[in-house]
C-alpha cells in the first residue's frame, strides 16, 4: 500500500503515543492560572502554575494528580487561599501545597486526609470556611458508599450530605450559607435522571429541579449576584437556567455540556453584569460564546445560532472547549483544535485577544495533515447518526478506512487533532470517528436512543455510513476495518458479528460478554447494562444475541485485541475467553497482554507498541 514515502520519519508510532499529553482541571487563582497535565513518558498528572510569563510544576516526584471516585475521577485539584488542594492519584487522600512568592511550592505537600478506605474529588474551595467541600468514596465495609464532606486544610473531616447512591458539583455561595449540589440514586446515570438539591443554613435539603421528573442536571453554579444556576436538559438540551429568577433555558438549542462521566465539569461560568460565558457543540462542533443573560420573562427563550450582537464568538480557530475560568482581565480554557495539540488559553476580556499559555504545538504541516468534514448520515426512519471523516494524504483513490468508535458508550468524539488518526491517514487510510445514536452532543433524544439497542443501533449505524462513503467512491468497501477501546470494543465486536463486508478489526480492552461485566462492574455503571441492553432475566435471549463470546461462530475476518493484565473492569479471562472462542475457529488472531496497564492504556511505549501492531496487522490483511 503506497503512502507518504516514510510515514515514521513525519509521525512515528512513538510521536503518535507522546501527543497523547493532555491537560484538566484548569483554575484562575493567586494572579496566574493552575491546571493538570498528562504526560504519558511517565504516565502521570502534574500540577502546574503559570505567573508572569513562567510555568512551574508544583508536585515534587512520586505525586500524580488524580481521582478515582466513580473510577472516572475529576475534579482532582482546586485552589486555596495559600496555595491549592489535590487528591494524589497513588492513596486517593487529599493534599495540600502552599505557593511560595517565586509561583514554586513552598514546602512539601501536606495531608490533609487521612482516611485510608476513601477516595476524594470534585474539590472546591469555601473561603467562608476555610475548608474544602468535596465527594467522598468510602470503601470501608465493603459496600461502596458515596457523601459530601468538609474537609479542613488540618484535616478535620465532617460528613455533610449523605442518604443518596450518588452525589457530584457541591458548590457553596460566597457567604457559606447556601449549598448546592446534583445526586441520583440506582438505576440511573448521570445523564438519564438526577436532582438538583439545595440546603441552606438552619433549614433542611430542599429539591428544586429533577424530584419526579426525567431530566438530567448538571453543574450548578452560584452567579456573583448570588443566583444558582443549573444545566438542565429539559428543554431537550443541556442549557443553563437561572434556578432563582425567571426559568428559562439561556442560549441557543445545543448541548452545553458532554455526559458527566467525570466530576469537575466547567463548561459554563456565569459572569458579572449579568454575562455567560458559554461553550456548546453545534452539530459536533465545540464553539465558546460570551452572551447576556436573558432574564426578561417576555424575550423569546431562544437566542438564535446567528445573533452575534448578543454571542460574539471567541478563539475561533478551535472546536472544543473545556475547563472553563475567568479573572477580571482574561477568560481561560483549555482547547483543542484541528491543527494543533490540546492547549491552555487565555483570552482577554476587553478585545478576544488570544494567548496560548501552554500547549499548542502544530505537530504537523498543513500538507500532511487530514482535516474533519463533519458527516451526517440518514439512517432509521427519518434519523440521521454524525461524526467526521479524514481523507488520507496519499493513497488510492478508493482507500482503505477505519472506523474509531469511541467508548461509554454514551461519550463523544470530538473534530479535534487526534494522533492516532493522523498515525492512519500518512499511511493511506481514511479514517471515520463515529458518533452513532447514543453519542452525547446531539440533544437528550439522541443521547437516549441507545435505550435497550445496545449492539444493534450502532452496528446499524456503521453499515449506513460505510454504504454511504463507499458510494460517494470514497473508500473502497472490501477494505473496512472497526475498532474501538472498552464500550467501543463490544460495538467493534458486534459489528464484526453483524457485518460480513468487514475486513477485520480491533478490540481493545472490549467488552466480549456483558453479563460477566454487569457481575464485576462498579457501583457507577452497575445498572447500566440493563437499560443499554435489558433485564438479564426478562431478556436473557437479547443478551444471548448480542454477546459476542456467544456469537463468536459469526466473526470470519481476523480480529486484534489488546488487554491490560491489571484491568479490572474488564477482566482479562474475558478477553482471552473471546480469543480462544475464535482461534478454535481457525481464525487469525492476534492477543496482546500489556503487564502494567489497567482499562485504557497510559504508558507511551505500551501506546505505541499496540498502535503498531494494529497497523502490522490491518497491513496484512489489505
Amino acid at each position: 500500500m503506497q503512502g507518504v514515502s516514510d510515514p515514521d520519519s513525519i509521525w512515528s508510532a512513538e510521536q503518535t503515543a507522546a501527543a497523547s499529553a493532555d491537560f484538566a482541571e484548569l483554575h484562575a487563582a493567586h494572579g496566574g492560572v493552575l491546571w493538570v497535565a498528562f504526560d504519558p513518558a511517565q504516565a502521570r498528572c502534574g500540577l502546574f502554575f503559570y505567573r508572569d510569563g513562567v510555568v512551574r510544576e508544583l508536585t515534587p516526584p512520586g505525586f500524580s494528580v488524580r481521582s478515582r471516585v466513580y473510577e472516572y475521577g475529576g475534579g482532582a485539584c482546586c485552589a486555596t487561599e495559600q496555595g491549592v488542594a489535590f487528591v494524589n492519584e497513588r492513596d486517593q487522600q487529599a493534599y495540600r501545597i502552599d505557593i511560595g512568592l517565586d509561583g514554586g511550592a513552598h514546602g512539601a505537600p501536606y495531608l490533609i486526609t487521612d482516611q485510608p478506605h476513601c477516595r476524594y474529588g470534585d474539590l472546591s474551595f469555601v473561603p467562608a470556611w476555610q475548608a474544602l467541600l468535596a465527594v467522598e468514596e468510602s470503601h470501608e465495609t465493603g459496600a461502596v458508599v458515596h457523601r459530601l464532606v468538609r474537609i479542613g486544610l488540618t484535616g478535620h473531616r465532617q460528613v455533610l450530605i449523605e442518604g443518596a447512591d450518588f452525589y457530584a458539583a457541591p458548590v457553596a455561595d460566597p457567604s457559606g450559607q447556601r449549598l448546592a449540589w446534583i445526586e441520583w440514586d440506582r438505576p440511573y446515570q448521570p445523564w438519564l435522571a438526577t436532582r438538583l438539591c439545595l440546603r441552606e443554613s438552619g433549614e433542611r435539603t430542599r429539591v428544586l429541579a429533577g424530584q419526579g421528573s426525567y431530566q438530567a442536571l448538571q453543574q450548578p453554579r452560584f452567579d456573583p449576584q448570588g443566583r444558582l444556576w443549573v444545566l438542565s436538559d429539559r428543554a431537550g438540551w443541556w442549557q443553563p437556567w437561572c434556578v432563582d429568577g425567571e426559568a428559562q433555558p439561556q442560549g441557543a438549542p445545543y448541548d452545553h455540556a458532554p455526559a458527566p462521566w467525570q466530576l469537575g465539569g466547567r463548561t459554563y461560568l456565569p459572569l458579572e453584569n449579568d454575562e455567560l460565558l458559554l461553550t456548546r457543540l453545534e452539530q459536533g462542533i465545540g464553539v465558546l460564546v460570551g452572551c447576556a443573560m436573558r432574564t426578561n420573562p417576555l424575550a423569546s427563550v431562544v437566542i438564535g445560532a446567528h445573533s452575534a450582537p448578543y454571542e460574539p464568538r471567541l478563539a475561533e480557530d478551535f472546536t472544543r472547549f473545556r475547563s472553563l475560568a475567568a479573572d477580571s482581565e482574561y477568560f481561560y480554557c483549555i482547547a483543542a483544535a484541528p491543527d494543533r495539540l490540546p492547549a491552555v488559553l487565555a483570552i482577554r476580556r476587553s478585545d478576544g485577544a488570544l494567548r496560548i499559555l501552554a500547549g499548542g504545538e502544530q505537530p504537523l504541516p498543513e500538507r500532511q495533515l487530514s482535516r474533519p468534514e463533519a458527516l451526517s448520515c440518514r439512517v432509521g426512519q427519518g434519523e440521521h447518526c454524525h461524526g467526521f471523516f479524514y481523507a488520507p494524504i496519499d493513497g488510492p483513490e478508493r482507500p482503505p478506512l477505519v472506523i474509531f468508535l469511541h467508548g461509554g458508550p454514551t461519550s463523544a468524539c470530538y473534530p479535534v487533532f487526534d494522533p492516532r488518526i493522523a498515525f492512519w491517514t500518512l499511511r493511506s487510510f481514511a479514517v471515520l470517528d463515529l458518533n452513532y445514536r447514543g453519542s452525547s452532543g446531539y440533544g437528550r433524544d439522541y443521547r437516549l436512543r441507545l435505550a435497550g439497542q445496545w449492539g444493534e443501533l450502532e452496528v446499524e449505524d456503521i453499515r449506513a455510513t460505510i454504504d454511504a462513503l463507499a458510494a460517494d467512491g470514497r473508500i473502497d468497501p472490501q477494505r473496512v476495518f472497526v475498532r474501538g477501546g472498552s464500550a467501543g470494543g463490544f460495538s467493534a465486536l458486534r459489528a464484526l458479528d453483524e457485518l460480513p463486508q468487514l475486513r477485520g478489526g480491533a478490540s481493545l480492552y472490549g467488552v466480549s460478554d456483558p453479563l460477566a461485566l454487569r457481575r464485576v462492574t462498579h457501583k457507577f455503571e452497575a445498572d447500566y447494562l440493563d437499560w443499554l441492553i435489558g433485564d438479564p432475566q426478562q431478556d436473557a435471549e437479547r443478551y444471548q444475541d448480542r454477546t459476542p463470546l456467544l456469537q463468536a461462530d459469526r466473526i470470519r475476518v481476523p480480529v486484534i485485541f489488546f488487554q491490560g493484565a491489571l484491568d479490572a473492569v474488564v477482566v482479562p479471562s474475558q478477553t482471552e475467553s473471546m480469543v480462544e472462542a475464535l482461534r478454535q475457529r481457525g481464525l487469525l488472531v492476534e492477543y496482546h497482554l500489556f503487564a502494567e496497564e489497567r482499562h485504557g492504556f497510559r504508558q507511551a511505549t505500551n501506546l505505541a507498541e499496540a498502535l503498531r501492531a494494529e497497523h502490522a496487522f490491518y497491513q496484512r490483511l489489505s
